[in-house]
């Protein structure tokens, strides 16, 4: 089953949803905002082709990876490679390249940044996009699901 993951826009904090068809307001467990969700048939068969936060139709997909942790990890490789002339990063990019064997890929909406994990059709999705990232953070560039040099 398709989770979703949507980041609350009073404060910040993550809410997490399971697709509903009738219509849906998640809440905030935090603030207790509630955001609309627009869910179809397609999100309860873990289905992605559109945003049910946003109702946009431009994704992402990268491996299920805690961004903050992996700067965390490499900070202290660093700062460890003084004392161990640089085997820290070894063992780090050992690392690295177990979990990036393990680690599932999940789904990211540009528009919201909505993560939804556990959708069937992941390998429909191109990875991430710096030039198509900018144009939708910064001007509102609508992609409607194609690819920039579609577009």
């Amino acid at each position: 089953m398709m989770t979703v993951t949507l980041t609350c826009p009073e404060c910040g904090s993550g809410i997490h949803v399971y697709p509903k068809v009738e219509p849906t307001l998640a809440e905030c467990d935090v603030c207790q905002h509630q955001v609309p969700l627009h869910f179809n048939p397609e999100h309860e068969q873990a289905i992605l082709k559109d945003c049910p936060c946003c109702e946009r139709k431009d994704f992402y997909k990268q491996k299920d990876f805690n961004r903050k942790l992996g700067v965390t990890l490499f900070v202290i490789a660093a700062i460890l490679s003084i004392f161990t002339y640089g085997l820290s990063f070894i063992v780090l990019y050992l690392f690295d390249l177990l979990l990036f064997r393990k680690l599932s890929m999940i789904a990211v909406c540009y528009k919201c940044q909505s993560i939804f994990r556990n959708i069937s059709n992941i390998n429909e999705l191109r990875p991430y996009d710096h030039e198509m990232n900018d144009r939708i953070v910064y001007s509102d560039h609508d992609f409607k699901g194609l690819s920039i040099e579609n577009h």
